[in-house]
């Protein structure tokens, strides 16, 4: 008898508990590609991740490998700790864009001049996902939100900050790129860029930011599919996909 073949199973580095995310968010996709990952370069054991404040709160939860948490903003300091302390392990802050793009603003810019050697996963879901929908640093001009009820205007609220092309001119920087999660093509790329990312830090090269583009199906009113749709059409624009900065 042939013996079957497994084209698909968790990861290892998935835990079985279910995620608290609403349908169609993009951070499932993020956690298991993340975990994808780490199966697959064999590192689950060196592992740590910094969770923020926010809808990946409780990240410590489903992935099956050391996670931590951090004040709200503090996931790159907290994380420079760990790595400066234990520099073997493979470290990681996953942050929203109201964690590192606002309270953890300088944060993010410090630690990324600094060229620390970790990995950051920047979720860009262009609003305060968990606290009901709030205008973020991200949100785009016209965009409804709870505190922008007649859309983002830029003489009340300033333009959304494109924080990888922020980051770009700092030396310490070596990699950044933008990814989006809305259909099988893009999350490949998306995989092999976070996978990048991680290949830097255990090769000494530096800091890395990944920034995903995420739905947040239940704070903008939309069906999954129309949220995806969303980013391919509008939010994409703003925020290309691509390659931002890469030394290598």
């Amino acid at each position: 008898m042939q013996k079957e073949k497994i084209l698909y199973k968790k990861p290892a580095a998935l835990t079985d508990i279910v995620t608290t995310y609403c349908w169609g968010c993009g951070h499932s996709t993020a956690h298991k590609i993340i975990a994808e990952i780490v199966d697959e370069l064999g590192i689950r054991e060196k592992m740590v991740g910094v969770a923020p404040v926010g809808c990946a709160v409780f990240a410590y939860d489903f992935w099956d490998f050391d996670v931590t948490e951090a004040a709200h903003g503090r996931a790159p300091v907290v994380a420079t700790a760990i790595k400066r302390v234990e520099p073997d392990k493979i470290v990681f802050s996953y942050q929203g864009d109201g964690d590192l793009a606002s309270i953890g603003m300088g944060e993010t810019i410090h630690t990324a001049n600094r060229g620390e050697n970790i990995t950051v996963i920047f979720i860009n879901n262009t609003n305060y996902g968990m606290t009901g929908g709030q205008l973020a640093p991200t949100t785009l001009i016209g965009q409804v939100t709870t505190t922008s009820p007649k859309g983002r205007d830029a003489k009340n609220f300033g333009y959304p900050i494109k924080m990888l092309e922020l980051l770009a001119p700092l030396e310490g920087v070596k990699y950044l790129e933008r990814v989006k999660v809305t259909d099988a093509a893009s999350v490949i790329k998306a995989k092999k860029a976070i996978k990048k990312a991680f290949t830097n830090q255990i090769n000494n090269i530096g800091f890395s930011m990944i920034e995903v583009l995420s739905a947040c199906p239940a704070n903008w009113k939309k069906d999954p599919v129309e949220a995806n749709k969303m980013i391919d059409e509008v939010i994409s624009q703003y925020y290309p996909i691509g390659k931002i900065k890469d030394i290598l």
